[in-house]
């Protein structure tokens, strides 16, 4: 089996197909993710006193896209052999919605300290997925493990703001 496998499956139907639902989603949630932040990247963002390896925000865009790409393809190597109900991918649809809901609450409402929680426990969903992932198809746990360094990275930068401008606990 290659990477991106395009043998039909018993119907006869290509199985990238399949593939479609998951790039619309895990895009989607990135399309939902900078509605959420355009406004505030450039207005309520450059206010806050950030950490020394704070990357510059050109970097988010590309990096996050390269990421929920990687991301479906993962979801879609398990859909294939699991089913899209299961246990694996359960846990894909919780930390996506988690992800989504991180851009919201640090970007939209401002509450740093709730977007660390949330992405806290992201992290910690993540890394159950990728393991979930992993004992389905070699190839979707190592796919997730950039995501898994990446909100890694992020959750430091997420803390480290937090903490540099004396934010509360709300």
């Amino acid at each position: 089996m290659t990477f991106i496998d395009h043998a039909p499956d018993r119907t006869g139907h290509d199985r990238r197909l399949g593939l479609l639902p998951f790039l619309v989603l895990t895009l989607g949630v990135g399309a939902a993710s900078g509605y959420a932040t355009v406004h505030d990247v450039a207005t309520w963002y450059p206010t806050l006193i950030k950490p020394s390896f704070n990357p510059p925000n050109w970097v988010f865009a590309p990096v996050w896209t390269a990421l929920y790409i990687l991301m479906a393809i993962a979801a879609w190597r398990v859909w294939r052999v699991a089913g899209a109900f299961s246990r694996a991918l359960l846990l894909f649809y919780v930390q996506l919605a988690l992800n989504c809901a991180w851009s919201f609450l640090f970007f939209k409402d401002h509450r740093i300290a709730a977007a660390l929680a949330d992405i806290a426990v992201m992290f910690v969903l993540i890394l159950a997925t990728a393991i979930a992932f992993g004992r389905r198809d070699r190839w979707a746990g190592i796919l997730f493990l950039p995501y898994l360094a990446w909100v890694g990275f992020a959750a430091a930068l997420n803390g480290a703001v937090w903490q540099l401008n004396g934010m509360p606990a709300t």
